[in-house]
């Protein structure tokens, strides 16, 4: 049974949203054993991770996620970064490229 979600953001919930409504299977929250990512797309094996501006401005912060990125070396999965300024303000045009994506993996 999935554990429960203890925090979401705004940003992730809205892509979570958006993305199901377009018909893929994602996960919110997701455990690999070593970390949880934001949403998951496990076929075609995709994180995606929607941050804050600090993962970008702050250099601890930076400093932080390269130990906790480097957990995702060799397990194969791709790692999609987004900020929450841009699902904000194009969201769409998000979900659609992740599903094109997300479609090409699928094939290949």
């Amino acid at each position: 049974m999935p554990q429960p979600v203890k925090y979401v953001s705004k940003q992730a919930q809205m892509l979570y949203d958006a993305l199901c409504k377009r018909g893929l299977k994602v996960e919110l929250e997701y455990s690999d054993g070593h970390k949880t990512v934001d949403l998951a797309i496990l076929e075609p094996r995709i994180y995606i991770e929607v941050d804050g501006i600090q993962h970008f401005t702050n250099p601890e912060q930076i400093l932080r996620d390269f130990k906790r990125y480097h957990f995702s070396d060799g397990d194969d999965f791709n790692t999609f970064y987004v900020t929450n300024q841009i699902i904000d303000n194009h969201l769409d045009q998000v979900a659609d490229a992740l599903v094109k994506v997300v479609e090409t993996k699928s094939k290949g």
